[in-house]
């Protein structure tokens, strides 16, 4: 079925449908094995298809992402499963290949979330984490323009939305931290800067998740090369090569003006440092620094 041809008030009542029965039906149902976490404007829609399509893998029903851990988490662990698949499905798949399952969703949020990271590790013992980084001035730019067209952002100008985020971000970390139930807008749609500084929030998951659980890949490699780093993300997941996804790059969003090329300066200065601290998850230098 193409849900693209759908309209929306009719995806409305269909998912919340889905969501009552998968809530009635919480206890039969599977949780994820392994979550792509972000970042955001990473090229996760796109690993997110390629995973989704290997016959021993289960996504979420609905939705890509879920956004359990970061604002919904108040919903009870119940309401999270009820957004996946029943066990006899993930059985039955099984049975049929040979091998196990595995199930999972996409929410690059979650990578931000102060909360996010120990919330995964408290519901999810032995969860497996992959994180997608790309070079973060090119994500910046990207998702300021995603945010646009979404109406999130108002700020007609890059550069002036840039000198608006400490104002916009100020203390809204702390707030979250002090507060379990806080919402911040600013911090989910506006960290344009802040989000590509992606040591520090792999630094702050590593304390609740293992790194041996935790896969960084790097969105420019899987674009121009995807069927190796396929591979490895096989590997990581322990699932068996049964032959290739079309790969495909979705969600790339056209742009109608180019960087201004003093902001690409200042935000390549801006990132140095924390593109530096994040070869301690890559094989080495960041492929954008190179």
């Amino acid at each position: 079925m193409n849900t693209d041809a759908v309209p929306a008030p009719v995806k409305r009542v269909v998912h919340f449908g889905s969501r009552s029965v998968g809530r009635l039906t919480a206890s039969a149902r599977v949780l994820p094995d392994f979550l792509i976490c972000g970042g955001q404007r990473c090229g996760t829609t796109s690993l997110y298809r390629a995973i989704a399509a290997h016959p021993l893998v289960l996504k979420a029903v609905l939705h890509k992402g879920v956004h359990y851990f970061d604002t919904n988490y108040h919903r009870s662990l119940a309401w999270y499963r009820g957004h996946f698949p029943l066990r006899r499905k993930a059985l039955r798949i099984e049975r049929e290949l040979g091998s196990p399952a595995r199930i999972f969703e996409s929410s690059p949020y979650y990578l931000y979330h102060p909360h996010a990271g120990a919330r995964m590790a408290r519901d999810l013992p032995g969860v497996k984490v992959i994180v997608l980084v790309r070079d973060p001035v090119e994500r910046a730019y990207s998702q300021y323009l995603h945010e646009l067209a979404r109406g999130f952002e108002t700020e007609p100008d890059f550069a002036r939305a840039l000198q608006l985020e400490p104002v916009r971000l100020a203390g809204q970390r702390e707030r979250l931290l002090a507060d379990p139930h806080a919402y911040s807008f600013s911090h989910q749609h506006h960290g344009y800067r802040s989000r590509g500084e992606y040591a520090t929030y792999l630094d702050d998951l590593v304390q609740h998740v293992d790194r041996a659980r935790i896969l960084v890949v790097e969105s420019e490699r899987f674009f121009a090369d995807p069927k190796p780093v396929y591979q490895t993300v096989l590997d990581f997941l322990g699932l068996p090569l049964l032959g290739y996804p079309h790969f495909d790059q979705h969600n790339a969003r056209p742009r109608s003006r180019r960087l201004d090329p003093q902001v690409r300066a200042d935000l390549t200065a801006h990132f140095a440092a924390h593109d530096s601290a994040l070869q301690r998850w890559l094989p080495g230098t960041p492929i954008w620094r190179r």
